[in-house]
């Protein structure tokens, strides 16, 4: 079982961007005090591992590294990427879905614990 859980939309989003950034090696997730709420994630692709790093491989191979220091903000954590469409415009992003969080702020940039 993996640290963090990604959807296939996920995986094959994150693929792409490290197909296109050639000295990529894998993803990165952590948190950062910020925003209204308090966090935000931080979603990386990187050119190499940060010591102490965990690292493991979601599906189809995907390297993933996350800061130790967030670890207990991830359990049970699902990344998935959507497209939402309206007002004529398209909106592709990373999605994060945490049963830890127990608020958003208003823009849903930063959440709370």
């Amino acid at each position: 079982m993996n640290l963090i859980n990604f959807t296939d939309a996920a995986v094959a989003h994150i693929q792409q961007m490290l197909e296109k950034d050639t000295k990529g090696i894998g993803f990165r997730l952590s948190v950062k005090k910020t925003g209204c709420s308090g966090f935000a994630y931080v979603p990386d692709i990187i050119t190499e591992e940060k010591i102490g790093d965990i690292h493991f491989t979601a599906q189809n191979g995907l390297p993933v590294f996350v800061d130790p220091n967030s670890l207990d903000y991830f359990q049970d954590l699902v990344i998935d990427y959507v497209v939402e469409e309206g007002h004529g415009l398209k909106q592709k992003r990373l999605v994060f879905v945490n049963p830890k969080e127990a608020g958003r702020c208003g823009c849903g940039e930063s959440f709370t614990i």
